[in-house]
Protein backbone atom coordinates (compact mmCIF):
# COMPACT_ATOMS: atom_id res chain seq x y z
CA UNK A 1 0.00 0.00 0.00
CA UNK A 2 1.40 3.46 -1.09
CA UNK A 3 2.09 5.29 2.20
CA UNK A 4 2.52 8.88 0.65
CA UNK A 5 -0.32 10.50 -1.44
CA UNK A 6 -0.16 12.77 -4.43
CA UNK A 7 0.40 16.07 -2.32
CA UNK A 8 3.27 14.44 -1.02
CA UNK A 9 1.47 14.01 2.62
CA UNK A 10 1.86 10.70 3.74
CA UNK A 11 -1.32 8.28 4.84
CA UNK A 12 -2.15 6.49 7.54
CA UNK A 13 -1.84 2.68 7.60
CA UNK A 14 -5.42 1.43 8.41
CA UNK A 15 -3.48 -1.31 10.99
CA UNK A 16 -2.38 2.02 12.82
CA UNK A 17 -5.84 3.21 13.15
CA UNK A 18 -6.76 -0.49 14.30
CA UNK A 19 -4.38 -0.99 16.61
CA UNK A 20 -5.61 2.32 18.55
CA UNK A 21 -9.17 1.56 18.37
CA UNK A 22 -8.48 -1.96 19.45
CA UNK A 23 -6.24 -0.27 22.47
CA UNK A 24 -9.29 1.88 23.33
CA UNK A 25 -11.93 -0.85 23.28
CA UNK A 26 -10.27 -3.09 25.27
CA UNK A 27 -9.55 -0.24 28.23
CA UNK A 28 -12.64 0.28 28.63
CA UNK A 29 -12.32 -3.28 30.55
CA UNK A 30 -10.47 -1.86 33.20
CA UNK A 31 -12.26 -0.56 36.44
CA UNK A 32 -14.25 2.57 35.82
CA UNK A 33 -13.79 5.86 37.97
CA UNK A 34 -17.02 7.54 39.00
CA UNK A 35 -18.10 10.62 38.13
CA UNK A 36 -19.01 12.96 40.88
CA UNK A 37 -22.84 13.28 41.65
CA UNK A 38 -23.77 12.64 38.15
CA UNK A 39 -23.84 8.99 38.15
CA UNK A 40 -21.63 8.82 34.99
CA UNK A 41 -18.74 7.12 34.62
CA UNK A 42 -14.67 7.80 33.36
CA UNK A 43 -13.33 5.07 31.79
CA UNK A 44 -9.06 4.55 31.16
CA UNK A 45 -9.92 4.43 27.65
CA UNK A 46 -11.18 8.14 27.59
CA UNK A 47 -7.40 9.04 28.06
CA UNK A 48 -6.50 7.22 24.71
CA UNK A 49 -9.47 8.93 23.29
CA UNK A 50 -8.19 13.22 22.24
CA UNK A 51 -4.39 11.22 21.89
CA UNK A 52 -6.22 9.53 18.60
CA UNK A 53 -6.92 12.97 17.20
CA UNK A 54 -3.56 14.22 17.91
CA UNK A 55 -2.13 11.49 16.62
CA UNK A 56 -3.92 10.98 13.07
CA UNK A 57 -5.67 14.28 12.67
CA UNK A 58 -9.80 15.13 13.46
CA UNK A 59 -11.11 13.05 11.06
CA UNK A 60 -9.05 9.62 10.81
CA UNK A 61 -8.90 10.41 14.70
CA UNK A 62 -12.64 10.44 15.40
CA UNK A 63 -13.08 7.49 13.61
CA UNK A 64 -10.73 5.67 15.04
CA UNK A 65 -12.35 6.78 18.76
CA UNK A 66 -16.13 5.94 17.08
CA UNK A 67 -15.26 2.52 16.07
CA UNK A 68 -13.25 2.07 19.74
CA UNK A 69 -15.30 3.09 21.61
CA UNK A 70 -18.66 1.53 19.71
CA UNK A 71 -16.44 -1.57 20.12
CA UNK A 72 -15.74 -0.92 23.92
CA UNK A 73 -19.26 0.01 24.69
CA UNK A 74 -20.20 -3.32 23.57
CA UNK A 75 -18.12 -5.56 25.45
CA UNK A 76 -18.08 -3.26 28.76
CA UNK A 77 -22.04 -1.96 29.01
CA UNK A 78 -21.26 -0.54 32.40
CA UNK A 79 -18.92 2.23 31.14
CA UNK A 80 -21.96 2.99 28.39
CA UNK A 81 -23.88 5.56 31.04
CA UNK A 82 -25.77 6.42 27.74
CA UNK A 83 -26.41 3.44 25.93
CA UNK A 84 -25.61 2.56 22.54
CA UNK A 85 -24.95 6.40 22.04
CA UNK A 86 -22.53 6.73 24.70
CA UNK A 87 -19.31 6.45 21.64
CA UNK A 88 -20.70 9.71 20.27
CA UNK A 89 -18.80 11.43 23.55
CA UNK A 90 -15.82 9.76 22.34
CA UNK A 91 -15.99 10.56 18.46
CA UNK A 92 -16.61 14.44 19.19
CA UNK A 93 -13.40 14.39 21.50
CA UNK A 94 -11.08 12.70 19.24
CA UNK A 95 -12.59 15.30 16.63
CA UNK A 96 -12.21 18.24 18.68
CA UNK A 97 -8.53 17.19 19.69
CA UNK A 98 -7.81 16.54 15.78
CA UNK A 99 -8.85 19.86 14.94
CA UNK A 100 -6.49 22.05 17.59
CA UNK A 101 -3.68 19.67 16.97
CA UNK A 102 -3.39 20.88 14.06
CA UNK A 103 -4.07 24.95 14.54
CA UNK A 104 -7.20 24.55 13.49
CA UNK A 105 -9.04 26.01 16.75
CA UNK A 106 -12.07 27.89 15.28
CA UNK A 107 -13.19 24.33 14.26
CA UNK A 108 -12.90 22.89 18.00
CA UNK A 109 -14.51 26.33 19.35
CA UNK A 110 -17.29 25.77 16.91
CA UNK A 111 -17.78 22.12 18.47
CA UNK A 112 -17.91 24.33 22.06
CA UNK A 113 -20.26 26.58 20.67
CA UNK A 114 -22.56 24.04 19.41
CA UNK A 115 -22.58 22.45 22.96
CA UNK A 116 -23.70 26.18 24.34
CA UNK A 117 -26.59 26.14 21.99
CA UNK A 118 -27.48 22.59 22.73
CA UNK A 119 -27.45 23.57 26.28
CA UNK A 120 -29.73 26.71 25.84
CA UNK A 121 -31.95 24.41 23.73
CA UNK A 122 -33.45 22.77 27.23
CA UNK A 123 -35.67 24.60 30.20
CA UNK A 124 -32.85 21.97 32.72
CA UNK A 125 -29.97 23.93 30.58
CA UNK A 126 -31.60 27.71 31.11
CA UNK A 127 -31.96 26.83 34.92
CA UNK A 128 -28.26 26.44 35.65
CA UNK A 129 -27.02 29.53 33.39
CA UNK A 130 -23.38 29.62 35.26
CA UNK A 131 -22.58 26.50 34.19
CA UNK A 132 -21.96 26.71 30.50
CA UNK A 133 -20.10 30.21 30.68
CA UNK A 134 -17.69 28.81 33.58
CA UNK A 135 -17.10 25.27 31.66
CA UNK A 136 -17.59 25.79 27.89
CA UNK A 137 -16.27 29.26 28.21
CA UNK A 138 -12.85 27.63 29.79
CA UNK A 139 -12.98 24.99 27.20
CA UNK A 140 -12.98 28.19 24.40
CA UNK A 141 -9.85 29.87 25.96
CA UNK A 142 -8.00 26.56 25.92
CA UNK A 143 -8.97 25.89 22.32
CA UNK A 144 -7.76 29.36 21.11
CA UNK A 145 -4.36 28.76 23.68
CA UNK A 146 -4.04 25.44 22.26
CA UNK A 147 -4.45 26.16 18.46
CA UNK A 148 -2.48 28.81 18.85
CA UNK A 149 0.40 27.84 20.58
CA UNK A 150 0.08 24.36 21.74
CA UNK A 151 0.12 22.77 18.17
CA UNK A 152 3.85 24.67 17.40
CA UNK A 153 4.80 23.36 20.84
CA UNK A 154 4.05 19.73 19.50
CA UNK A 155 6.69 20.05 16.62
CA UNK A 156 8.87 21.36 18.58
CA UNK A 157 12.14 19.47 21.48
CA UNK A 158 10.79 21.11 24.32
CA UNK A 159 8.87 18.07 26.07
CA UNK A 160 7.57 20.10 29.24
CA UNK A 161 5.99 22.44 26.58
CA UNK A 162 4.86 19.22 24.27
CA UNK A 163 3.17 17.75 27.80
CA UNK A 164 1.53 21.12 28.14
CA UNK A 165 0.52 21.02 24.43
CA UNK A 166 -1.42 17.68 25.03
CA UNK A 167 -2.72 18.56 28.29
CA UNK A 168 -4.21 21.60 26.68
CA UNK A 169 -5.98 20.04 23.76
CA UNK A 170 -6.48 16.95 25.89
CA UNK A 171 -9.04 19.23 28.44
CA UNK A 172 -10.09 20.96 25.54
CA UNK A 173 -11.70 17.90 23.78
CA UNK A 174 -12.93 16.92 27.05
CA UNK A 175 -14.79 20.23 27.53
CA UNK A 176 -15.92 20.01 23.87
CA UNK A 177 -17.85 16.29 24.51
CA UNK A 178 -18.89 17.51 27.16
CA UNK A 179 -21.11 20.16 25.30
CA UNK A 180 -22.42 17.06 23.49
CA UNK A 181 -22.65 14.48 26.59
CA UNK A 182 -24.44 17.18 28.72
CA UNK A 183 -26.96 17.39 26.32
CA UNK A 184 -27.37 13.68 26.12
CA UNK A 185 -27.62 13.30 29.80
CA UNK A 186 -30.58 16.36 29.85
CA UNK A 187 -32.24 14.46 26.99
CA UNK A 188 -31.77 10.81 27.84
CA UNK A 189 -31.78 10.72 31.50
CA UNK A 190 -33.13 14.13 32.61
CA UNK A 191 -30.30 15.23 34.99
CA UNK A 192 -31.95 17.78 36.71
CA UNK A 193 -30.61 21.61 37.03
CA UNK A 194 -29.54 21.18 40.54
CA UNK A 195 -27.37 18.76 39.68
CA UNK A 196 -25.26 20.74 36.91
CA UNK A 197 -25.01 24.02 39.81
CA UNK A 198 -23.31 21.68 41.62
CA UNK A 199 -20.82 20.65 39.35
CA UNK A 200 -20.10 24.47 38.30
CA UNK A 201 -16.64 24.09 39.03
CA UNK A 202 -16.15 20.21 39.85
CA UNK A 203 -16.21 19.52 36.09
CA UNK A 204 -13.36 21.40 35.34
CA UNK A 205 -11.29 19.66 38.01
CA UNK A 206 -12.64 16.27 36.72
CA UNK A 207 -11.43 17.07 33.52
CA UNK A 208 -8.45 18.85 34.34
CA UNK A 209 -7.08 15.29 36.25
CA UNK A 210 -8.57 13.26 33.01
CA UNK A 211 -6.22 15.25 30.69
CA UNK A 212 -3.19 15.02 32.47
CA UNK A 213 -3.62 10.97 32.18
CA UNK A 214 -3.44 11.58 28.38
CA UNK A 215 -0.44 14.15 28.55
CA UNK A 216 1.50 11.34 30.63
CA UNK A 217 0.37 8.70 27.99
CA UNK A 218 0.52 11.10 25.49
CA UNK A 219 4.20 12.39 25.81
CA UNK A 220 5.97 8.90 26.16
CA UNK A 221 4.29 8.03 22.94
CA UNK A 222 5.48 10.79 21.22
CA UNK A 223 8.85 10.37 22.12
CA UNK A 224 9.37 6.52 21.29
CA UNK A 225 7.05 5.66 18.29
CA UNK A 226 9.02 7.60 15.94
CA UNK A 227 12.19 5.59 17.19
CA UNK A 228 10.57 2.90 15.95
CA UNK A 229 9.21 3.79 12.59
CA UNK A 230 5.75 5.20 13.42
CA UNK A 231 5.93 9.30 12.77
CA UNK A 232 2.33 10.42 14.29
CA UNK A 233 2.89 13.68 16.13
CA UNK A 234 1.46 17.00 13.96
CA UNK A 235 4.12 18.15 11.96
CA UNK A 236 6.57 15.32 11.07
CA UNK A 237 8.48 16.09 8.03
CA UNK A 238 8.73 11.81 7.53
CA UNK A 239 5.77 10.33 9.22
CA UNK A 240 5.86 6.27 8.32
CA UNK A 241 2.76 4.08 9.51
CA UNK A 242 3.23 0.37 9.65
Amino acid sequence: MDLISKNNKPKIHPSVIAAWAALIAVAYMLPVIPLVVTGGYFTVSAAFLPLAGIFFGPFMGALCAAIGSFIGQIIAPQAAWLGLGTFVIGTVNALTAGFISRGKWPYAVGIILIGFGLWYSTAIGRAALVYPFIVYGLGVLTAVVGGIFGSKWLKGNNYRLKLLAIWLIAFTAFIGAAGIGNYLGIIVKQTPAQVYKALVFVTPLERTIFALGSAFIGLPLLAALPKIGIFIEPGSDRQKFI
